[in-house]
Formats: structure tokens, sequence, C-alpha cells
């Protein structure tokens, strides 16, 4: 018996020097790791600066650059023998990892099947105005743009105002409020379900904040890499990295971590140089490879995000391209502009569909498909909801909400989880949340 128990406590011993042990092998395998990223960081932005160096002139005006753990390393100039910024471009185990995400997510959309929870047409039909919440300052009303975080059922709003605003929906309360733009909040962004949160200006800046413990946001990092505004912010599906479109013409491809601009991409296949032109919008592909851009010009290029290429170009809007939506299937784009909404097959590259909703003084301020890519949000001076169907079938219109703000513009609407309310922003500053009525709802459920 003795004997017995003596074997027990050293083997308890043992087990607990064993975990001991890895554990600090795991501890000690991360800091390796984060110390070697950060080194192959550092020796990349040294290798740029000594290329620079020969063509640097003695007024250079020193700049920045960010390490993953958030310090700033010194630089001189990035710029080049062309007066561009160079930049470390999109690395092959960057490649590497993007690819994998879209091998990843193209086949759980094969296995992908609609959820039994998600809001039926019937109920979408009786959908009408539950609440009205004024968000943005009242001297300089209006609502830009809208986001949701599904898991925590927080909407965001980026407002003329100049503050990007958390909304939580559950209680009606705002949890925050975030100023430091000195311009109009032009797009507004969650990372994922992370803590993240990118903002959009026409201050020429972009912000990346992140939330804590206490439910308050820090800014992580100010963003400055373009010289004219942000309209469009849209987030990788690997929620590390994010896209930038502004009116400079030029995207910006960062790493979320380190607020890094990896690459800058500006289009020179332009045919007539005499035009200005300028993104006005953008989103990712739901896989990630393929980046959509709206432009001023009523243009919408689509890109392969690995080889920085344009490989497709969609004409026949009239006016600047305000929104651009992927459905979830990967089959459909959807775009808004001054004249309508034009739906696109991306297999075979072409335009299958064109809903002119509103008269000509009347721009479609957005078009947004839902989550289960079933339903087609669209605000202009209404908002209308589409059951979307397949090419060759009609796309009914199953609801038309009224603009309830007296202002004839609403400027952006988004599907709630599971589409059981539709959240729509306009230009007196309110945010709106249209749904069943709580008894009507339950019944559904």
């Amino acid at each position: 018996m003795l004997s017995n128990f003596a074997l027990e406590q050293q083997l308890h011993t043992a087990r607990q020097e064993l975990s001991h042990a890895l554990y600090q092998h795991d501890a000690a395998c991360r800091v390796i790791a984060r110390l070697k990223k950060e080194k192959d960081e550092a020796k990349s932005l040294l290798a740029q600066a000594n290329r620079q160096l020969p063509q640097l002139t003695a007024t250079a005006t020193p700049v920045t650059s960010t390490l993953s753990n958030g310090k700033r390393a010194a630089e001189d100039d990035e710029l080049g023998p062309s007066g561009k910024r160079i930049r470390p471009g999109i690395s092959s185990s960057i490649i590497t990892e993007l690819t994998d995400c879209n091998a990843a997510l193209s086949q759980q959309r094969k296995k992908r099947q609609i959820p039994p929870t998600l809001a039926t047409i019937d109920a979408l039909e009786r959908y009408t105005q539950l609440s009205s919440h004024p968000l943005q300052k009242t001297n300089k009303p209006g609502i830009l743009s809208m986001d949701i975080h599904y898991s925590k059922d927080i909407i965001a709003t980026g407002g003329i105002d100049m503050t990007a605003i958390l909304f939580d929906h559950t209680s009606g309360a705002i949890l925050s409020t975030l100023s430091g733009h000195s311009k109009k909040v032009t797009s507004v962004k969650f990372v994922g379900e992370s803590d993240f949160f990118l903002t959009g200006s026409a201050d020429k800046t972009v912000r990346v904040w992140q939330g804590s413990e206490d439910g308050s946001y820090g800014c992580r990092h100010v963003l400055k890499d373009h010289s004219a505004e942000v309209p469009a912010v849209t987030v990788h599906a690997t929620n590390n990295y994010f896209v930038t479109a502004s009116l400079d013409n030029t995207w910006c491809f960062y790493d979320l971590s380190s607020g890094l601009c990896l690459t800058q991409v500006s289009d020179t296949s332009k045919s007539d140089t005499s035009k200005t032109e300028g993104y006005t919008s953008a989103a990712f592909h739901p896989d990630g490879l393929i980046l959509g851009t709206g432009t001023s010009e009523a243009v919408v290029k689509i890109w392969d995000v690995k080889s920085e290429a344009n490989v497709a170009r969609f004409d026949g809007h009239e006016g600047a391209v305000t929104a651009i939506s992927f459905s979830e299937n990967g089959y459909f784009l959807a775009t808004a502009a001054h004249d309508s909404v034009k739906l696109w097959d991306l297999r075979k590259l072409k335009n299958f569909r064109t809903l002119s909703l509103y008269d000509l003084d009347t721009p479609t301020n957005s078009v947004e498909f839902d989550h289960s890519g079933c339903y087609l949000g669209i605000a202009g001076s209404d908002i209308r909801v589409y059951q979307v169907a397949s090419v060759k079938a009609e796309w009914n219109c199953i609801k038309t909400l009224p603009d309830l703000s007296g202002t004839g513009r609403a400027t952006c609407v988004k599907f709630g989880p599971d589409a059981k309310y539709i959240a729509v922003g306009s230009m007196d500053r309110n945010l709106r949340i249209f749904g069943l009525p709580s008894d009507e709802s339950q019944l559904e459920s």
C-alpha cells in the first residue's frame, strides 16, 4: 500500500513537472515566433531604407512604420525614384494564407444550407418600423455608413458629424462614440467577431480601433496612405487583412495587427487620362481572392488580389457607383449607382438584370445582400427588399419600406442576424429598425 501511494505521488509530481515544462515550451515558442516576425519586418524595413538612401534628398521628411507589437520603427522616407512610397508587397506566405482561406470557404459553401432560423418571406412582408434612434449630432445630421456585429448584435454608424457610434440593438443604448476624424465618416466596418473596428473618412485617413473589456474603444492606428477621401473599407475573410479604397484612384491592402500598408494599387489601364477617376465603393468577394471596386466614373472593376491585377471591368452605370455587394453564394454581384441597381453574373461576367427603381434625380445609395444570400436590400428614396432568384428567374420585390426621415434619402441598409430585422440609416441622423412586432415575432419563432 505504501509503495503504491509513493508511486502515485511520484506520478502526480511527474505530471505537474511535465505540464509545467510543456507550458514553458509553448510560451517560449510563441515568444520566438513573435520575435522572428518582428525581426523579419525590421529587416524588410531596413532593406527598404538602404535601397532608398542613394535617392533621398537632404530635405526628406522622416516617416514611421509599424511592427507587429504595435510599436513604431523609425525609418527614412519611403519614397522611391518615381516619388511613390515603396511598399513591402503581399508576401508569398500571405498569398498562401489567402489561398487556403479561399479553398476552405469554397468547400464550406458547397455544403452550406439555408438556416432554419432565417426570417421567412411571409415575415418580411409584415415588417414595420419598430424603433427610431437619433444617433449623430443635430447640428450635422446624417448617417452615411453602417455595419453590424452579428454575434453581439451591435450596430455601428458613421456620420457627417465626424463620429462613429456603436449602438446595442438589444438594449437600445449607445455603447460608445468614437471621435478623432476631422471630416465626415464615410465607412465603418467590424472585423469579423473580433474587437477590432475600422473607420474611413473624408479626412483621407483610416482609423483602426480596438475594444477593451469595459466596452470602450481606443484608436490603435491612424493610417495616412491616401491623398483623398476614403469612401470604402472592406475586410478580408481571414479577418487579418483589410482594403481601403480612395478617391485618389488607389486601393491599399493592410495588415490588421501592424497597420502596415503592404501594397497600394492604382489602375494604369485607364484609356481616358483626362478624367479624374476615383474609387467610391469596394467589397471583398466572400472567398477573399477577388476584390470589387466602384468608381466615380460609373465603372465597376474586379481585381485579383494575389496578382493585384484588374481582371474584369463592368460598364453600363450612369454616375458614381455608390455601393457594391457580393452574394454569399459567390455567384452574384449587385452594384448601385445614380441610375439603377445592376445584377451581374460573375461566372459569365455579364449583367443579367437592371432594377431602375427611382427617378433621375434620386440616386440609389446602398445595396446589400443578407448573410444567407436569400434577400437583397436597396436604399434610395425608400427601402426595398428583393427575393434573390436565379439568373433567368424573376427577382421579386417582397417589401417596400417608406423613408420616414422626411429627407427622401435612405443612405444605408443592413440585415440583422437571420434577417430578423432591417436597419436603415438616413440623412436625418436617425437609425431606424424595421421588423415584426414582438407579439408577431414570438409567433414566428
